[in-house]
């Protein structure tokens, strides 16, 4: 009888996860990626919705076990949640985010998942994670000048009439190729804790580290961002627009890929406790279920994030669009490496801002930035005094 009511919890929090991950999948990490490319026309708002549900499916599967983790198991200390407060934790963020979806501002995930979890865990008796908290804490806030900095300074090159256009983006684009050689994929180390594509080729050649540096790792690393400097270049130089549309694009799904890595967690990351004797599914299951449901979510509710990132923010064009998803893809990559939960929301705004200023603000909507601040941090303070209320009023009623 304990056994059938385990199963019949964990179904539960299942299917209150399936709902987190549709909610995201709609939100964040389906409508972000590519809505700077939608804003530079480079991309249709249906088909940006489409791609973006396939790559972030992938990132869910073969980035996604680090921010699962984290949120799972370090966001509360002395306790494990149970099925009851991950339903609970899951059905409050959801629904804030669902909220979000409809009303068409930009509701940052990661604070309201966080938030959620962190109440539900302190309702159910455990103590805060301060060490974890700072972590989050530190990149939340170094995010948008980080990134906003970044975008700036691309832009500001892209548009110096000093720099050629067709030496400045490819070289941005080697830059990039550098940073995917020395991203971890789950499939090309051992166990889980997956290797890089430099790592994995150095020691495929057998290039031997001397002195302890990684000299073979670095060489990879090197000659795959030349052959990309080489191809953009030769693409630049016989047709810049065409160029500058396919390395905005490839940007797009590398920063999808990296959404789905990343919210997955968010979305599954309070069932990881529940996994044990009781209920043994594999976590690499649980991660294909929570990349489905981002897939569902960006096939049928992200086309009006989208459309709302792209059009409400700033109206960008191609050089700026660059400028936004370059930092986006170094920070959420950054995330994933270190287990950190984090808004793609965040990351792409505080870019598209940085970029939009290097203009000279032209386009970009200071209400509708204020309007998200305030949305981003009371999320989070909502998320935490609905999680810690409605689990302490559940457990009054059936003794959880």
């Amino acid at each position: 009888m304990v056994a059938v009511e385990t199963v019949a919890t964990f179904v539960v929090a299942a299917l209150a996860s399936l709902f987190m991950a549709w909610a995201i999948g709609a939100g964040s990490s389906g409508s972000t990626p590519f809505a700077p490319a939608v804003g530079a026309n480079a991309i249709s708002v249906m088909r940006a919705g489409f791609i973006v549900g396939i790559l972030g499916f992938a990132g869910a599967v073969l980035q996604g076990a680090s921010v699962t983790e984290a949120v799972g198991t370090e966001l509360i200390v002395g306790v494990q949640l149970s099925a009851i407060a991950a339903t609970v934790g899951l059905l409050t963020a959801a629904a804030l985010v669902a909220v979000g979806v409809f009303t068409g501002y930009p509701i940052a995930t990661a604070f309201t998942v966080t938030g959620a979890v962190v109440g539900v865990g302190l309702a159910l008796g455990g103590a805060p994670a301060w060490p974890k908290y700072q972590e989050i804490v530190a990149l939340w806030v170094l995010t948008p000048f980080v990134g906003g900095g970044i975008a700036y300074a691309t832009a500001k090159t892209l548009r110096a009439e000093r720099v050629a256009e067709r030496f400045a983006v490819p070289l941005l684009a080697g830059i990039v190729g550098a940073l995917v050689a020395n991203v971890q994929f789950s499939v090309l180390g051992p166990g889980s804790a997956g290797a890089s594509i430099a790592v994995a080729t150095a020691t495929r050649l057998g290039i031997p580290s001397v002195s302890g540096l990684p000299v073979g790792r670095i060489l990879v690393t090197l000659v795959l961002a030349a052959l990309v400097v080489v191809a953009l270049y030769r693409n630049m130089v016989r047709d810049a627009a065409s160029g500058q549309r396919r390395f905005l694009l490839a940007l797009g799904g590398l920063v999808a890929f990296s959404a789905g890595g990343s919210q997955v967690g968010l979305a599954i990351g309070p069932l990881v406790p529940l996994l044990g004797p009781a209920t043994p599914i594999p976590l690499i299951v649980v991660l294909v279920g929570g990349g489905l449901g981002l897939l569902a979510g960006s096939w049928t509710g992200a086309p009006r994030m989208i459309k709302a990132i792209a059009q409400d923010y700033s109206s960008l064009g191609p050089r700026r669009s660059i400028a936004a998803l370059i930092p986006s893809f170094a920070i959420a990559q950054a995330a994933v490496a270190f287990g950190i939960p984090v808004s793609f929301n965040e990351i792409i705004v505080s870019a598209i801002i940085g970029s939009g200023y290097a203009a000279g603000g032209s386009g970009v909507s200071r209400k509708k930035m204020l309007y998200t601040v305030l949305a981003w941090v009371g999320s989070l303070a909502l998320a935490l005094a609905l999680g810690y209320g409605i689990f302490t009023v559940v457990d009054l009623l059936v003794g959880v």
